[in-house]
């Protein structure tokens, strides 16, 4: 079975090393083109890329799939079957209808609810207590092709995007080398997901990472879990400058103080009122121009004081 491997972040590579250890025939790795990063702007190849390289699987990095710009390509490579794991781009049909054992993907949620790009930080904001990886064919809909495999797994109290990213990559790899023999033997069993229990999972804009502590105190841990690491929820600190948080917990007691107050400081961070009347006790943080923190360092460092407050302003 030729596999033709499509991805390009650290969830793709997870699920492409999974292939590779499980001693299935990846012919080739399709990912996105390499990006310039930092002050240098260097160029900085994909996780997908620098792996592949390694296991020496050739890589191709089209700057664009239409109009057919991969099709003598996809020839010559011949696969029977196409993984794609977080590719980032959308495959056009001459892709998707190519292998003879279909086109499948590892989608990070529980079909049908999170269909779109950004479903593990979706659940978490939300306050989903399980999610999942959904295995499944592709067609030409936003995550509407018909169900193969699927895993769930609990969201924690503490879980945040990176923990629950790492652990469902591992899941979407495990899944995948239990789905691609089924599919050559012809034992998969495709289930179509009900379109009525669909929910779509928006990518993550800057507006979405706004802290309204105007919110109750667990709906706004649950936006500071699903956001960090990465791209973190963000507020401005009493001087103005940017404040990104990244990590919180919930606070014991209760605050009559307007919601953005700074309640307390100590050597654990900073307390902040919600909209509820209950705080949360910030205790990483990403101040504009430093690196990551502890927010006790940044209390020390900053002078910041009770009775000050955060607010998001233009």
């Amino acid at each position: 079975m030729r596999i033709l491997f499509m991805g390009t972040p650290d969830f793709a590579q997870i699920c492409l090393q999974a292939l590779v250890k499980a001693g299935l025939e990846v012919v080739a790795a399709v990912t996105q083109p390499d990006k310039p990063r930092g002050r240098g702007y260097q160029m900085i190849p994909p996780p997908v890329k620098v792996y592949a390289q390694a296991q020496e699987i050739p890589v191709y990095q089209p700057q664009t799939l239409r109009d057919g710009a991969f099709a003598e390509t996809l020839e010559q490579l011949a696969p029977d079957v196409i993984v794609v794991a977080a590719y980032g781009k959308i495959l056009p049909p001459y892709i998707i209808e190519y292998p003879r054992l279909g086109c499948i993907n590892a989608h990070g949620s529980l079909l049908p609810k999170y269909r779109g790009a950004a479903p593990i930080q979706r659940a978490i904001m939300d306050g989903e207590q399980e999610t999942g990886i959904t295995i499944m064919y592709m067609n030409q809909g936003l995550d509407t092709g018909d169900m193969l495999l699927w895993e769930k797994t609990p969201i924690g109290d503490t879980d945040d995007f990176a923990s629950i990213h790492d652990r469902l990559a591992h899941i979407a790899g495990g899944l995948l080398v239990r789905v691609l023999p089924m599919l050559e033997s012809g034992e998969a069993v495709p289930v179509k997901q009900d379109d009525a229990l669909a929910t779509y999972a928006a990518k993550i804009e800057k507006a979405d990472c706004v802290l309204d502590f105007s919110m109750n105190a667990q709906s706004l841990l649950w936006k500071i879990r699903g956001l960090s690491p990465y791209p973190l929820s963000m507020t401005r600190a009493p001087d103005g400058k940017l404040l990104k948080i990244v990590s919180a917990t919930l606070s014991e007691g209760v605050t009559q103080q307007p919601a953005g107050t700074i309640t307390e400081v100590s050597d654990r961070g900073f307390c902040v009122a919600c909209g509820d009347g209950k705080q949360i006790l910030v205790t990483g943080v990403l101040p504009e121009g430093k690196g990551r923190m502890s927010a006790a360092d940044f209390v020390r460092g900053r002078r910041i004081q009770a009775g000050e407050r955060l607010a998001w302003t233009i």
